[in-house]
């Protein structure tokens, strides 16, 4: 059963919130655009095709660790109701549901995303699996409405696919703290985080040989077109991945091919470009089990289970509020 979604984020906010951010954005030095930009229904769809590249493992080894340790979650956790955040199409969760259904202890999932069109469809999707629990769906940005989420009892709250690495440290302060303040005793939070390896591997993942990560890079450059009225020539730009070694991150950047002056109508900018110059679209902090444990425990969370796959290159925590 699908209960009336809470709706905490409005288009009017949305477009508020975005103008603001690409005003930021472009105006700072070095320039930059947010990553939540980059999924309008062509981004999404790209994104979907990175993850079922050669080269971008997170996806498929995330699900297999889901695969192989759902039941012991499911175990540990003894959670009544799953949170997901940024739940998307809820794939993965799939794996968490059936796991927590099997068991015996599942009545309801909120799955809690910005896009009430993909929330709605993926609601409905869930319904139809598992038509014995309660489907309660919550419109909000996970930057800001954590404190809004229904307060159930045993909840398991999900963060997969490593999005918390897109979120540079002071964000990630922010967002556990919120986390935690939103956690009460029996509460669990599940964390999916990409792992530290090879400089190569780690490019190659986030500059794939077929070029649909360039596509979805500038893709976030048609967004700014459409919705803010920009001038934008995403031909006269071209896509970047580079590690930085300091910060343990992949920065993925568009470099213009020449000088250049974008005009953003909606703002009333106008944006010069030197030849050569990049802009920053996205961080994707990769983390080593020392720094998640400390990051959690800063914010009040103590990490009782870790899981990864064979080779070390994802990992799934567990953690309870102390």
């Amino acid at each position: 059963m699908i209960v009336d979604a809470a709706v905490y984020l409005d288009p009017g906010a949305l477009a508020e919130q975005m103008a603001a951010d690409i005003r930021a954005g472009l105006t700072a030095t070095p320039k930059t655009l947010p990553p939540k930009y980059f999924y309008d229904a062509r981004g999404s769809e790209l994104f979907d095709q990175i993850t079922r590249l050669p080269e971008y493992y997170p996806t498929r080894t995330e699900a297999a660790i889901l695969e192989a340790h759902a039941g012991e979650i499911a175990a540990v956790t003894g959670a009544e109701s799953l949170v997901e955040l940024g739940s998307g199409t809820s794939e993965k969760t799939r794996l968490l549901l059936r796991a927590l259904r099997d068991a015996g202890t599942l009545n309801r999932f909120v799955p809690f995303d910005v896009d009430p069109a993909v929330l709605k469809d993926a609601s409905a999707a869930i319904a139809d699996e598992f038509p014995d629990i309660e489907v309660e769906p919550v419109v909000g940005d996970f930057e800001k409405h954590l404190g809004s989420l229904p307060r159930h009892p045993l909840r398991l709250l999900a963060f997969l696919g490593s999005t918390i690495g897109n979120l540079d440290p002071a964000q990630r302060r922010e967002f556990l703290a919120a986390v935690r303040a939103t956690l009460t005793e029996g509460d669990c939070f599940l964390l999916g985080t990409d792992l530290v390896k090879s400089p190569d591997r780690l490019v190659n993942a986030y500059d794939d040989a077929q070029g649909v990560t360039a596509a979805f890079n500038k893709n976030v450059l048609a967004v700014v077109n459409r919705d803010l009225g920009a001038d934008f020539d995403a031909s006269a730009f071209e896509h970047v991945a580079v590690w930085d070694e300091r910060n343990e991150w992949i920065e993925m950047r568009l470099r213009s091919l020449r000088d250049q002056l974008v005009h953003v109508a909606a703002l009333d900018l106008d944006v010069r470009f030197a030849r050569g110059e990049q802009m920053r679209t996205e961080i994707s902090s990769k983390f080593r089990r020392e720094r998640v444990e400390a990051e959690l425990a800063e914010a009040g969370l103590r990490l009782t289970q870790w899981w990864t796959d064979p080779v070390g290159d994802f990992a799934l925590s567990l953690s309870v509020p102390v």
